[in-house]
């Protein structure tokens, strides 16, 4: 047996220097194969740059099938079967995402509109506020020069021509929004209904003997994503209805367009938050130092409540993530996929310390 082992190395000793031999001998094909495997990394990493919108749609599109997969779970386990429960998921999803749309759009719409003609008489009325007095008296008539640079820049048409890269741009920029969006929405519900299948046959490719622990760790990955999920829309949904509430107690303008920029912005976990009372301050500023000051106060207290209380009820079954390790992921998704990234990062941090919990350290627990 060891006789067989030692021929076979024997003669692959040979094979091996003749063909480092042959390849200094002749640099003109050692040069064309180098050459020619960068040229290969090349164009796949083109590919992949041009690729890179589809990958951001299925990623979006997976990440809402796994987030709606715990409500079809929950459906099917009573007397519904798993498609009953789907077609009741998306119709619901649609219903709803329909319904947002119909209320929520044409007021938003409407409100930017008021917000862009309004800029100009919110700005005269913020310099002749009391607190606009105190910051010129404080700071010199550095304070009215910025608000006056600010004024005339909001108000020139030509600078918001330049900035949305004029009417057609912004027109084809919506377009592929609401195009994208759709595509994700319908591609989302596919993988929502084929997503069991989906695991099964990427189970496939695990060797037999790991077939089981890599089953359960990705049913584990995935429960605990699609609830991560569906609890930060509840978390942002609650905020988006906690600042449209407060607008219109403090008669603050556009509670419905800050509603939706609060949805959008506090999907980011922990950071989407702190920015968004940062920038409802700043606008609420522009109406009343007053009002601003009670939203700023009021938004920290809701804060407060969140992580404390609401955030322990509705995140109690997904993969807990140190905080500081959901800062660094945010913060690099962030970086690098922009608001995708920052929503990606933390469920893709608990995965990955999912799987160091119980594949490298029981491993490296084993050696002795």
């Amino acid at each position: 047996m060891d006789t067989g082992q030692e021929k076979t190395e024997s003669t692959a000793r040979p094979t091996r220097s003749a063909l480092s031999e042959t390849m200094v001998r002749q640099p003109f094909s050692l040069g064309f194969f180098v050459t020619l495997g960068g040229l290969l990394a090349f164009a796949l990493g083109a590919a992949i740059d041009n690729l890179s919108t589809i990958l951001v749609y299925i990623a979006l599109a997976l990440f809402i099938a796994l987030g709606l997969d715990p409500l079809v779970v929950r459906l099917s386990r009573g007397a519904l079967s798993r498609t009953r429960a789907i077609v009741i998921v998306c119709l619901g999803f649609l219903t709803v995402i329909g319904g947002v749309l119909l209320l929520i759009v044409p007021t938003v719409v409407g409100q930017i509109a008021q917000f862009i003609r309004s800029a100009p008489t919110l700005v005269a009325d913020f310099q002749e506020s009391s607190f606009f007095g105190w910051v010129q008296e404080t700071f010199g008539d550095q304070a009215g020069s910025l608000i006056a640079d600010a004024q005339l820049f909001v108000t020139d048409p030509g600078n918001i021509a330049a900035i949305g890269g004029g009417v057609l741009q912004v027109g084809s920029t919506v377009a592929t929004g609401i195009s994208g969006a759709v595509i994700v929405i319908v591609l989302g519900l596919y993988f929502l209904a084929s997503l069991p299948v989906m695991k099964t046959s990427l189970l496939r490719f695990v060797p037999a003997r790991n077939r089981q622990l890599v089953g359960s760790i990705s049913d584990e990955i995935t429960a605990s994503v699609g609830s991560y999920l569906s609890g930060m829309v509840i978390l942002a949904l609650l905020n988006a209805c906690f600042t449209f509430v407060m607008h219109l107690i403090l008669g603050l303008p556009f509670p419905q367009l800050m509603g939706v920029v609060a949805f959008c912005i506090t999907l980011i976990p922990l950071i989407g938050p702190v920015l968004f009372w940062g920038i409802g301050s700043l606008v609420a500023l522009f109406s009343s130092p007053v009002d601003a000051l009670i939203f700023a106060l009021a938004y920290v207290v809701y804060m407060q409540v969140e992580a404390y209380v609401l955030t322990p009820r509705v995140m109690n079954k997904t993969v807990s993530v140190p905080g500081s390790l959901v800062v660094i992921g945010a913060l690099v998704g962030g970086t690098l996929l922009g608001l995708l990234g920052a929503l990606v990062a933390i469920p893709v941090t608990a995965g990955l310390l999912l799987i160091l919990k119980q594949v490298i350290i029981p491993r490296q627990d084993a050696k002795v």
